[in-house]
């Protein structure tokens, strides 16, 4: 077991907040934000077991789809998260986690999380 396997997952976290999007979008929202929340979870399961590459291809194609909701309240939103989407990517190809943490807690507060920080240090 990782040392920190018990620290808060920003993305666990932001997979968990998700649900008030259904309250600002409405219910039309649901089927996208639990496909999100799924991206999430299956990209927590592939860092999980190791497969780093998998993990960041879920986690920006879960990204994307919550900027594109994001775009459905606001076009500038939407453009907004999909330059947040790019960050991580960029980062995490650059192996700067400092950056991708700031991008995932930055997503967060954008889909609703009004809670601090991101929990600690994480395997990302």
């Amino acid at each position: 077991m990782r040392e920190n396997a018990t620290a808060i997952d920003s993305f666990a976290k932001l997979a968990d907040s998700l649900g008030e999007l259904d309250i600002v979008i409405g219910p039309a929202a649901r089927p996208a934000v639990a496909e999100v929340r799924d991206g999430l979870r299956n990209a927590i399961a592939m860092r999980d077991r190791g497969d780093m590459p998998a993990a960041i291809a879920a986690i920006r194609r879960a990204m994307e789809r919550l900027a594109g909701l994001g775009a459905e309240l606001d076009p500038a939103e939407g453009a907004m998260m999909r330059a947040i989407a790019e960050r991580f990517a960029a980062a995490m190809s650059f192996g700067d986690k400092g950056d991708a943490k700031g991008a995932v807690n930055l997503m967060r507060r954008k889909a609703g999380d009004t809670s601090k920080g991101g929990g600690g240090d994480n395997q990302w």
